[in-house]
C-alpha cells in the first residue's frame, strides 16, 4: 500500500500525469510552459515576501494597541479554503497560492506578534530555527544523505496523520469539555511532543522536496510551481508555528 504525503498539494495524484496527453499529443513542446526547479524557488520565494509583508500588517495592529485577532484568524479561515480549493483545482495556482500567502500572513503576523509580547525575542529565535531547519533538510537531500524512499515517505506520512488527528480530537475535547491536552503546559511530556511534532514537521520538507523534484523530471505544468511553492509554504508555516509553541514551553520553565 502506498501511503500520499499529507500536504495534499505534494501527492502522487497531482505530481504524475496531469499533462500527459498534452505533452505527447504536441507536435512542438514549448519548454517554456513546463514546471521547472529555478521557477518553484522564485515563486516560493515571492509567495514568502508576500506573506512576511502582510504579517506586518497586524504585527503592527497588536503593538499599536488595536486587536488583530479578527483579520488573524479571518484570514487563517481563508487561507484554509484556497488550500482546499488548490488541493482540488491546481490550475488555479497561480492565483490562489498568492491569495494563501496574503491571507495566511495576517494569521501569522497576528500569532507571532502575541507570543512576542509574552516571551520577547521568541519570532526571531522561531525564524531561525526554522530557517536553519529548512537549509539542513536541503543540504541532506540535495546531497542525497536522506534518500525519500516509499518506506520514508510511509512512515512520515503515518506519524503526520497521527499528529493531525491527535490535535483535532484534542481540540474537540477540550472545547466541550474541561479536558486539557498532555502538550499543554510546559511539562516534559508536552515539550517532548513538541520536539517529536517538529521532527516529523522537518521530515515532510523532504517530502516536499521529492515531489517538486519528480514534478520538474515528469514536466508538469506551469502552473505546478506554483502549487509546489504554495505547498513547500504550507509546511514551512506548521515548523515555524510548532518552534514558536515550544520555545514557549521552554521560556515559560524559567
Amino acid at each position: 500500500m502506498e501511503f500520499k504525503s499529507k500536504n495534499p498539494f505534494l501527492n502522487n495524484k497531482s505530481f504524475t500525469a496531469t499533462s500527459k496527453d498534452q505533452v505527447h499529443e504536441a507536435t512542438v513542446i514549448d519548454y517554456n510552459q513546463e514546471m521547472t526547479l529555478s521557477g518553484t524557488i522564485n515563486k516560493t520565494f515571492l509567495l514568502f515576501l508576500i506573506l512576511t509583508a502582510s504579517a506586518m500588517v497586524t504585527w503592527w495592529m497588536t503593538f499599536n494597541d488595536i486587536s488583530p485577532m479578527v483579520p488573524a484568524f479571518g484570514g487563517a479561515i481563508v487561507g484554509l479554503v484556497l488550500v482546499l480549493i488548490a488541493a482540488f483545482k491546481p490550475q488555479y495556482s497561480p492565483y490562489l497560492a498568492p491569495g494563501y500567502a496574503l491571507f495566511e500572513g495576517l494569521f501569522i503576523g497576528g500569532i507571532s506578534a502575541i507570543f512576542e509580547l509574552s516571551y520577547p525575542g521568541i519570532v526571531l529565535q522561531a525564524v531561525g530555527a526554522t530557517f536553519v531547519t529548512f537549509i539542513v533538510c536541503l543540504g541532506l537531500y540535495k546531497y542525497k544523505i536522506v534518500k525519500v524512499t516509499e518506506q520514508f515517505k510511509s512512515v512520515v506520512v503515518a506519524a503526520t496523520m497521527a499528529i493531525a488527528t491527535y490535535y483535532l480530537i484534542s481540540w474537540l475535547f477540550s472545547m466541550f469539555t474541561s479536558f486539557q491536552p498532555v502538550h499543554y503546559g510546559n511539562s516534559m511530556m508536552s515539550i517532548g511532543i513538541s520536539v517529536f511534532v517538529i521532527v516529523i514537521a522537518a521530515l515532510n520538507l523532504f517530502l516536499d522536496f521529492d515531489r517538486i523534484e519528480k514534478g520538474v523530471q515528469q514536466k508538469m505544468p506551469k502552473y505546478m510551481e506554483w502549487f509546489g511553492a504554495m505547498g513547500l509554504m504550507i509546511t514551512l508555516v506548521w515548523l515555524y508555528i510548532e518552534f514558536l509553541r515550544l520555545l514557549s514551553k521552554l521560556y515559560s520553565k524559567d
